[in-house]
């Protein structure tokens, strides 16, 4: 019998996904002017204000404020009506040192030799449900958000847009786990005050069947386009008026929306967050890395479907175990415990291999903080940072290195693919 399967994604408005970006942005900063930076750093926003906490072991010295009403004006929290805007929020930083305890289980005199930064257990999922191998509701969900931020930046088709939005996607699947069809769309979208409601929640609702829908579609492959049909269900701002949003109607925190980051409640979440943290952090670093092997696993041909799992104990480098499983879908003559242990031989997955495969002592996280961390673009950009002294520096960074596919050779060879 056919089954249902739902997930969601919030915009880059949404109170935690500010959070979320602030907490990146300054990681970046750090990094740009000290690579060697430990950083933790929590952001909780609310009515006009924002809260910085954390802990900072760094050579250099940065304008945290600024920082934050940068990313908080990118974000399109520009206007005083929001009660939230990015240049009169007040800003207040309780960021400190890094407690030494904690730093003496992670460095150590020979840089391989570097511990974990905590203990516990991360996964990576990867599918051939979707070109880039992952699950397809999480997918549809990040992509209808993504094209409404573009409506709403270009404030052209759709001129009362405001930054806070959510989407959830409803995927009918047949007994054999192949998409037959979109049951149901969620899209709760901010947006402007109108002067009578019935007709700004009609208005609404053919605007996002009628404008965003289509721009959405005409973007996705054919086989995607032919899963939406005449009989999907939409729930269009179900509440009704939804104008005041974003950290004045909801404080935002960092760390909160981890199953939007990951795999939209595909595969599994080892429950540490990925924003705010450095990646001596094996909370981010090391679910980086599980993604980048799933990935390549699955389009090495391995298995159609496969979660991996790592864990590890504080100040240890080498982890404590590596789990597979593919779902039964597996294409080679081995159990999933002969895959995990080959896995374990073809990548390195003490922390310090971790950074330097993946190229994580770069500024490459703000970029990470809304609409997934998994399943986006590996592309190489220009950034440029500047700290409270005049000094400016701009680097060439490749954004989201666990999406390459350059194991896949290596995966074949050694499965004899």
């Amino acid at each position: 019998m056919p089954y249902l399967f739902t997930s969601e994604s919030v915009s880059e408005g949404h109170p935690d996904k500010i959070a979320d970006q602030i907490s990146d942005a300054l990681i970046d900063n750090f990094l740009a002017f000290d690579p060697r930076s430990k950083v933790a750093c929590e952001t909780l926003v609310t009515t006009g204000q924002v809260v910085l906490a954390g802990e900072v072991k760094s050579e250099t010295y940065l304008d945290v404020q600024l920082i934050a009403r940068q990313v908080i004006n990118r974000i399109g929290y520009t206007k005083g009506e929001y009660m939230f805007d990015g240049n009169s929020c007040g800003v207040l930083s309780a960021i400190h040192e890094q407690s030494p305890d904690i730093n003496q289980g992670v460095d150590r005199a020979h840089p391989e030799e570097q511990g974990a930064g905590d203990q516990g257990m991360m996964f990576g999922y990867a599918t051939t449900e979707t070109d880039n191998f992952m699950p397809l509701a999480l997918e549809l969900s990040h992509r209808i958000l993504i094209e409404l931020a573009a409506l709403r930046r270009e404030n052209k088709h759709i001129q009362y847009l405001r930054p806070d939005a959510k989407s959830q996607v409803t995927i009918e699947y047949s007994d054999d786990n192949q998409p037959l069809r979109i049951d149901t769309i969620v899209i709760s979208t901010q947006h402007d005050d109108f002067a009578e409601e019935t007709a700004m929640l009609a208005r609404i609702k053919e605007d996002m069947i009628g404008i965003l829908i289509p721009r959405l579609k005409a973007k996705l492959k054919p086989e995607i386009q032919a899963l939406f049909d005449d009989k999907i269900t939409y729930h269009i701002n179900p509440t009704g008026k939804f104008v005041i949003g974003g950290p004045h109607g909801d404080t935002g925190l960092t760390g909160r929306k981890i199953i939007v980051d990951t795999y939209g409640g595909k595969g599994a979440h080892g429950g540490g967050a990925f924003s705010g943290k450095d990646p001596s952090k094996v909370d981010r670093s090391a679910a980086y890395a599980t993604r980048h092997i799933a990935k390549n696993m699955v389009a090495a041909g391995v298995a159609d479907e496969m979660l991996v799992q790592v864990s590890y104990a504080i100040g240890v480098a080498k982890p404590m175990g590596i789990y597979v499983n593919t779902y039964g879908t597996a294409k080679v003559n081995m159990t999933d415990g002969e895959i995990a242990k080959k896995v374990g031989e073809i990548f390195d997955m003490r922390p310090y291999a971790i950074e330097q495969r993946l190229k994580l002592r770069n500024p490459i996280y703000e970029e990470t903080a809304a609409y997934g961390h998994m399943g986006r673009k590996n592309e190489i950009v220009t950034k440029t940072f500047r700290n409270p002294y005049g000094s400016t520096k701009t680097l060439e960074v490749e954004l989201f290195t666990w999406e390459k596919l350059d194991y896949v050779d290596k995966v074949k060879k050694e499965f004899g693919l």
